[in-house]
């Protein structure tokens, strides 16, 4: 037998529910601004263009912790700017994109090539008025750590302001995003295409406290992160994909490494 249609809300509950006391249903209709719809087509294009694909990796965030906590007063002291985790996951990803470059390129598919690219300009997502938008430090992967908080400090103040361009936003090789100071604890983001081609994404998400068993068998409480990389699989291979989050998963632990680059 035909299944029965779905029974419309009858006409005397949706009056009631109009004329209830106190109820507040009014509507408003607001024009997308030219960001967001920018944002919006660019979002869709990556759907329909890429064959997107999510790994995950967790890190252990107790030595990066510990450096931002012991130096962060001298740190700032010296250079002026905070010392966050941004300027240390813009480094490592800056390392990773150099040891394995099919993650730091991207597919000409109107000349049916592969464009290498040997520079890392990284987009890092940022909150402004209207909504997040992805200004891009370029070649991050020259700049020392002060160096990119600096530059991630003056975008986040533009984008707060509302003085970022379209420029401010083109050209990024690769997309850090931070869910997780929304709270996010996990995710698969969407590539960020719209403002120049990009094969990747990295997402970062809420630390948070977990039980983790060590090398020595001991099982403690470590600050645990989650994190996702989002990668054109029409190009990236999934061994590049997880030795990419395994570079950037083995210098947030030993944060020696962004200094020696290995």
């Amino acid at each position: 037998p035909k299944p029965a249609a779905p029974k419309a809300a009858a006409p005397a509950a949706v009056a009631a529910a109009a004329s209830a006391p106190g109820a507040a249903r009014a509507e408003r209709r607001v024009k997308m601004n030219r960001m967001r719809k920018s944002i919006g087509r660019s979002m869709k294009e990556a759907q329909n263009t890429a064959c997107m694909l999510t790994t995950f990796q967790e890190v252990d965030m107790s030595a990066i912790m510990a450096l931002r906590k012991e130096y962060k007063d001298e740190f700032e002291a010296a250079h002026g700017v905070r010392l966050g985790f941004m300027g240390a996951f813009v480094k490592a990803s800056a390392y990773g994109l150099q040891q394995l470059p099919a993650v730091n390129a991207v597919i000409d598919d109107a000349k049916q090539e592969i464009v290498y690219r040997d520079y890392a300009d990284i987009s890092v997502a940022v909150a402004s008025p209207k909504g997040l938008v992805v200004p891009v430090i370029r070649n991050a992967q020259s700049l020392s750590i002060h160096e990119v908080e600096g530059t991630i400090g003056e975008l986040a103040l533009r984008a707060r302001n509302d003085e970022l361009g379209m420029e401010d936003m083109m050209g990024g090789t690769f997309t850090i995003t931070n869910g997780g100071v929304f709270g996010s604890l996990l995710s698969t983001p969407i590539l960020n295409s719209g403002f120049g081609p990009q094969s990747a994404i990295l997402g970062m998400h809420f630390t948070k406290q977990r039980a983790v068993v060590l090398k020595n068998g001991e099982i403690a409480a470590r600050p645990v992160m989650y994190l996702a990389l989002t990668y054109d699989h029409r190009l990236v291979d999934g061994r590049e994909a997880v030795t990419f989050l395994c570079l950037v998963r083995d210098q947030i632990e030993d944060p020696r490494r962004l200094i020696l680059g290995c």
